[in-house]
């Protein structure tokens, strides 16, 4: 089976769309690409596998061939990346508590980091697409109303957070969300004194361009559990495989690339299944534009086989509740 160049695109898109169509999009391919395969189900192993360790995200080049040979060298190219985090908040002080989508996109280019946040109060995900604001000064306030008059008001300031090798800042910054006056979100660790606010991370998205395949980040696959090293790892020519570590410990082994391009498999992570899928045929077999794709998604204790994009609308058109992560690299500039 063929995964069509439309759903493709669709899974890749970088535009406003909502947050709730961007986890339904990444299922959409994913569907496709895991019904192709049976399932597979792989505990953590012994097997070591060599990786960055040190920072949220780190980017390398690893040499063509072997795949798990030659140690990895850093990459001296300045490559945009981007990371989009989406997040559930629930707001508890209205007299109907309700829930609403926190879109959070991260980016950076020759001309800087970026910040764009977006609000979608909306009911149901065949609603109008979420408009995202770009947040173009270093420190700032900002307000504005959402598709369901819903007020909005943003308080920012990165002009002294510190960044590791992504585009996010990991210290010295602070976001902050309310809506209709109650807290909604609250990121960083210089946040000016507010109420609580009762937000989760629901999934996230990052972008990056790497010249071959070597990618390390760290990602929390449950809520209030501990954070985990990813790695993955493709290489060689004709012979080419791919290798993907939790912690060190190699959990997906796939040989034969050229030929087992797309794929999935079960991992158990803090003792609970996470389905990690992959898609590089663009990377290996189109032009320059290629892409790779690698998905992991945790289940819900209700969950007991991978799951299929019907599943995730479900349940009154709500986000899901299982975290996902979903890992785009690219090998030049789209």
């Amino acid at each position: 089976m063929v995964v069509s160049k439309k759903k493709q695109q669709q899974h890749l898109s970088t535009t406003t769309t909502s947050g709730r169509h961007l986890l339904v999009a990444a299922s959409s391919s994913m569907k496709d690409l895991a019904s192709c395969f049976g399932e597979h189900a792989v505990r953590v192993s012994d097997v070591s596998c060599s990786g960055s360790s040190g920072g949220s995200v780190s980017v390398s080049v690893s040499a063509s061939s072997p795949l798990l040979g030659a140690p990895p060298v850093p990459d001296s190219r300045a490559a945009p990346s981007a990371v989009t985090a989406l997040y559930r908040a629930r707001l508890v002080s209205s007299p109907a508590p309700r829930e609403l989508l926190i879109r959070v996109s991260w980016s950076r280019s020759h001309v800087g980091p970026a910040l764009s946040v977006g609000v979608d109060d909306s009911p149901s995900p065949s609603s109008s697409p979420m408009t995202c604001h770009l947040l173009r000064k270093k420190k700032g306030s900002r307000s504005f109303t959402t598709s369901r008059a819903a007020s909005v008001s943003l308080s920012w300031d990165v002009s002294s957070a510190k960044y590791a090798s992504g585009p996010e800042p990991v210290a010295n910054f602070y976001l902050s969300v309310s809506v209709d006056g109650e807290p909604a979100l609250s990121l960083g660790d210089g946040a000016p004194a507010a109420g609580a606010a009762e937000f989760s991370l629901l999934s996230r998205k990052e972008q990056v361009l790497l010249a071959q395949a070597f990618y390390s980040t760290r990602a929390q696959f449950r809520q209030g559990g501990r954070e985990h090293e990813i790695t993955i790892r493709c290489g060689g020519d004709d012979a080419a495989e791919l290798a993907v570590c939790v912690d060190r410990k190699r959990v997906v082994h796939v040989r034969r690339l050229r030929w087992n391009f797309r794929g999935n498999q079960t991992i158990f992570v803090d003792g609970s299944p996470v389905d990690m899928m992959w898609d590089v045929h663009d990377w290996w077999f189109s032009s320059p534009a290629g892409y790779a794709v690698f998905m992991f998604r945790t289940r819900t204790a209700l969950e007991t086989r991978l799951w299929l994009e019907e599943e995730m609308v479900a349940d009154d058109h709500r986000a899901p509740a299982a975290f996902s992560l979903l890992i785009q690299a690219f090998k030049n500039p789209t």
